[in-house]
């Protein structure tokens, strides 16, 4: 990919962030894994940045913000807590070569897969999809806990293709996280009954055009954020089914065409809001909620920048 220079100079300037440089170098500019620019940028992460000053607010029993002994405490409050932040620290490259990222992920495999929150009977698609995508990530894909989320995943797809976090016979663009976690998984490695759910998955969104669902758009759908937790926008739905191979699908034209619409004229991308997103009246929120920002919100993002320009790559525009 050819990037203009001013574009390329802020996103590989020295105060980017490792991993925006990494991606950058390595999936924009296709540069070798022994350029000494990728070499340096991916020993950077959890060194300097977003990735080390998440890691430096950790305790030492190897979770964030909630001391206790139950997977709850690992999930509130929202979304600072650990799960919150393992899902970034995934996203930012990290794996469990780094001993506090395996520390906190073997503590968050334990109490989950023990609460049945992980392919077991308490688990949902939000939270177990989740789980499987940051766990993939960070190296425990053989994990047999890992393995009983994926296999969950599988069964609980709708008969449309799609799935729910909550009770429904039918599927929403909102569900993301499992479409999401198949991306995680090696295509070497992934079974029938996978690529199977692959296909049925990416037909559903395929269909809907990636945002046409209900009687009227949905507003924070066309707003660009980092990071996304659980919650569903244009350029997620464009990021997993270009991750997944379908970039270049005639049906994907009209998201992709409007995420290009949303380009500033230097050739950057804002991050329009920080979740939640509470431009929608109708959202209803549980409890407290602490938004988890790496960016600032209004502004050019080099995040999503960089994930806007991997779409655009993989679909061949």
């Amino acid at each position: 990919m050819v990037l203009r220079r001013g574009l390329r100079n802020w996103l590989l300037a020295k105060d980017a962030d490792p991993s925006v440089r990494l991606r950058v170098l390595r999936d924009l500019l296709d540069r070798p894994a022994d350029d000494p620019a990728v070499v340096r940028a991916q020993r950077e992460i959890g060194r300097k940045g977003w990735a080390a000053q998440i890691l430096r607010g950790q305790h030492p029993s190897g979770q964030w913000v909630t001391p206790g002994s139950s997977a709850f405490d690992l999930y509130r409050p929202k979304y600072v807590a650990t799960n919150w932040r393992l899902i970034v620290l995934s996203d930012l490259g990290l794996t469990k070569k780094t001993p506090r990222v395996a520390k906190a992920a073997r503590l968050f495999l334990d109490r989950f897969a023990r609460s049945g929150d992980l392919g077991g009977p308490a688990s949902e698609v939000c939270i177990t999809g989740n789980a499987v995508r940051m766990m993939a990530r960070f190296g425990y894909l053989k994990d047999p806990r890992v393995k009983a989320g994926i296999e969950w995943l599988v069964r609980h797809q709708k008969k449309d293709g799609g799935w729910h976090c909550f009770r429904s016979r039918t599927g929403t663009l909102d569900c993301w996280e499992a479409l999401a976690a198949f991306v995680a998984i090696p295509s070497e490695v992934r079974t029938p009954p996978i690529r199977q759910s692959i296909e049925r998955g990416a037909e559903f969104y395929l269909e809907r055009r990636l945002f046409r669902e209900g009687p009227a758009p949905y507003r924070p759908w066309f707003r660009l954020h980092y990071p996304v937790h659980y919650y569903y926008d244009l350029l997620v739905g464009l990021d997993t089914l270009t991750s997944l191979g379908f970039g270049e699908d005639p049906r994907m034209r009209p998201a992709l065409d409007r995420l290009e619409a949303m380009r500033n004229r230097d050739g950057s991308w804002n991050m329009d809001a920080l979740h939640p997103d509470t431009e929608d009246p109708a959202y209803q929120f549980r409890g407290p909620f602490y938004p988890l920002g790496l960016e600032v919100p209004g502004r050019p993002s080099r995040w999503i920048t960089t994930t806007a320009l991997q779409v655009l790559k993989r679909a061949d525009r």
